[in-house]
């Protein structure tokens, strides 16, 4: 008998970890080396920060990888110049710091829709982040 609910166990608590592959697949292309750029700072004496960041942008098929490879340097400098113009309260707050990641998202789509007619762009992730 306990051997009757040692296996009915072990089948229930195989088929509960089996996760069903779903038609979103989604996949990630890494920016490489990290973004890194100047921001002024704020206040009378016009200092520069410096903000440096690894970006991860979401595609929802795998196949979209080469592509967004094919366009990382039209991406990486709307990026860049995304980061580079922001203000030391977006680049220090977690919300400015939400708005530069949306901006991101929103120029990326712009960009791939011109390109490939595809926003192809899912997200895109600020997997490290470092200002100073």
């Amino acid at each position: 008998m306990k051997l009757l609910i040692t296996v009915f166990a072990s089948i229930f608590l195989w088929f509960s970890s089996v996760t069903v592959a779903s038609a979103d697949d989604v996949s990630y292309y890494g920016f490489e080396p990290d973004i890194t750029t100047n921001y002024l700072k704020e206040g009378n004496d016009y200092r520069l920060g410096f903000i440096r960041v690894a970006i991860e942008v979401m595609v929802p098929d795998p196949s979209y990888v080469s592509v967004v490879e094919h366009h990382a340097p039209l991406l990486r400098n709307a990026f860049v110049t995304i980061l580079s113009t922001a203000t030391e309260r977006q680049v220090r707050t977690m919300t400015g710091r939400d708005q530069l990641r949306l901006k991101c998202i929103e120029r990326a789509k712009e960009l791939m829709q011109q390109e490939t007619g595809n926003p192809v762009i899912r997200d895109v992730l600020f997997t490290k982040y470092i200002y100073q």
